[in-house]
C-alpha cells in the first residue's frame, strides 16, 4: 500500500510450522462443495477509526462469507481485534498469537476449509517478503494451493528511484510464479503493488490469467483510488489496480470477481488537516484499499 509509512516492517521473522484448524473432522473440502470464495484485502494498518474500521471489515466477512482470505497489513492489534470478533471462529489461521505479537506488520491466511499453510521468502534484497501458501484438498485427489503476496511498494517517503523498487517487485512476482508452477490448481491473489507504466506486463507466464482482465475486461478495477474513496481525498491522486488475483487452474473455473468495501462506513468522519493549516472532516471507509473477492467453480 502506498501507506507502507503508517507501519513498521520487521523483516527476517521466521517460518511459521504448517497448522490446521482445530475446527474440522474431515480432512478434505466436500466433493459437494461446487464454488470457493476468495478474498483478498488489504486492511491498511493506519490509525484512523482503527477499532471501527476492522469491525466493518469483520461485518464484510459475515455478509460474503468467503472460504479463504489473505489480509496484508495486519499489525498485532489488527490481530487481536480479528481473534476477538465472532466471525473468526469459522476460520483457521496461518500465523499464531505467538508468532502474530512478535511482528510489527505481516501477511495471514485464514480458512473454513481444512488446509495446510505455510510461507517461503521471495525477493533479492534485503526488501524480500512472504509467499503465504494455503493447501486444500478435495476427497478426489484435486490440490488447490492459495497463494498470497504483498509485494514492496515504492513508498513516498523513500528516496531511492522508482525503478530500483520495481526490479525488486518483478524478481519477486517472477520467484513466487516460479514456486507455483508444479501445481496444477493455483490462485495467487494479494497487493501485488503493480504499476504496468513502470514494472510492464505481469510476468504471467502460459496458462495463467488475470482473473479481473479475464472476467471484467475493460473495466479499470481500481482497488486504490483517491477519486473514489473519499477517505482518501486529501491524499495525492492515485488509482491503481494494486490488488490482483491471478490463475492457472485444471480442474476449477473462475465464475465472478468483485471488489468489497467500496462505502463509507455509516455515521463515522474523521479530521484531517490541509497544507491550509484547514481541517476537513471525511468519511470513514473499512481499508483505504477496496477488497477483491473472486469466487471460482470446480469442473
Amino acid at each position: 500500500s502506498v501507506h507502507d509509512r503508517h507501519c513498521v516492517k520487521l523483516e527476517g521473522f521466521q517460518v511459521p510450522s504448517s497448522s490446521r484448524g482445530s475446527l474440522y473432522k474431515s480432512p478434505h473440502l466436500r466433493s459437494d462443495q461446487k464454488t470457493l470464495k476468495v478474498l483478498s484485502y488489504n486492511v491498511w494498518c493506519g490509525d484512523v477509526k482503527l477499532r471501527e474500521r476492522m469491525r466493518a471489515i469483520g461485518n464484510l466477512i459475515q455478509t460474503h462469507s468467503p472460504d479463504l482470505i489473505c489480509f496484508q497489513e495486519v499489525t498485532p492489534e489488527i490481530y487481536e481485534i480479528f481473534e476477538n470478533s465472532n466471525w473468526k471462529v469459522a476460520y483457521s489461521c496461518s500465523v499464531s498469537p505467538e508468532r502474530a505479537h512478535k511482528r510489527k506488520y505481516f501477511s495471514m491466511q485464514l480458512s473454513k476449509v481444512p488446509a495446510n499453510f505455510h510461507r517461503k521468502r521471495i525477493g533479492i534484497s534485503n526488501k524480500k517478503r512472504e509467499l503465504c501458501l494455503a493447501e486444500v484438498d478435495d476427497d478426489q485427489g484435486r490440490k488447490l494451493v492459495f497463494a498470497a503476496s504483498h509485494l514492496v511498494s515504492h513508498g513516498s517517503h523513500s528516496d531511492h528511484p522508482v525503478e530500483m523498487y520495481s526490479r525488486e517487485r518483478v524478481a519477486q512476482a517472477k520467484q513466487a510464479l516460479d514456486l507455483l508452477k508444479n501445481y496444477s490448481n493455483v490462485v495467487f491473489g494479494g497487493d501485488m503493488n503493480w504499476d504496468e507504466k513502470v514494472d510492464g506486463s505481469f510476468p504471467l507466464p502460459p496458462g495463467w490469467v488475470d482473473a479481473w482482465k479475464e472476467l471484467r475486461p475493460g473495466e479499470d478495477g481500481w482497488t486504490f483510488d483517491t477519486k473514489d474513496n473519499q477517505m482518501l481525498s486529501g491524499h495525492r491522486p492515485l488509482q491503481k489496480r494494486l490488488d490482483r488475483f491471478l490463475c492457472n487452474l485444471s480442474d476449477f473455473s473462475l465464475s465472478s470477481i468483485e471488489m468489497i468495501g467500496t462505502e463509507a462506513i455509516n455515521g463515522l468522519s474523521y479530521s484531517q488537516e490541509k497544507k491550509s493549516g484547514k481541517l476537513t472532516t471525511l468519511p470513514v471507509l473499512p481499508s483505504d484499499h477496496y477488497g477483491l473477492l473472486l469466487t471460482i467453480s470446480s469442473l
